[in-house]
């Protein structure tokens, strides 16, 4: 994350309306990765819509995210036990930066497949835990296009995706 400017801007956005939105950033909270599970989960807990936001590279989320997802959405709390499922219900999206235009994630674009198709294993996962997904938010071309006025029409687009939720 700091190294993306896009969701640098983003976050900054998200931080003129402290109280609306709660920024939570995995690594200023974790610099050495080591996830407090219990305090993870008891912040999921207080919340009725989560957003997870992250730059879309090598097909998938950052490593340190897909690490957060394996430790902290865990049998008994998350799934599989009646006291567990404690996600169940809260609406859940994803807000991906995405370096490539949007045609190249296609059959007959570079990529071979829609970023609907990529994300599957993130739909599966929230509906696996019976959270309410919802489709996802992605700014395309930020590789091709990294100008401040690009990034700038991006901020009205992903606010109105967060008041949709």
């Amino acid at each position: 994350m700091q190294d993306s400017v896009i969701n640098k801007r983003w976050i900054d956005e998200l931080n003129k309306y402290p109280e609306k939105y709660d920024i939570h950033q995995l690594h200023q909270v974790y610099p050495d990765e080591k996830i407090d599970v219990q305090a993870e989960q008891r912040l999921i807990e207080q919340y009725s819509k989560i957003v997870f936001q992250f730059p879309f590279y090598w097909f998938n989320c950052p490593p340190f995210f897909k690490k957060w997802l394996d430790e902290v959405l865990t049998y008994g709390w998350a799934y599989g036990s009646k006291s567990g499922y404690k996600v169940a219900g809260k609406k859940i999206a994803l807000a991906l930066s995405v370096g490539i235009d949007e045609h190249e994630y296609s059959g007959s674009g570079k990529y071979k497949y829609t970023l609907d198709q990529l994300t599957t294993p993130f739909e599966l996962t929230f509906e696996y835990i019976k959270a309410d997904y919802h489709p996802f938010f992605a700014y395309y071309g930020i590789e091709l296009n990294a100008s401040s006025e690009w990034i700038e029409k991006s901020v009205p687009l992903y606010m109105d995706f967060l008041e949709s939720l």
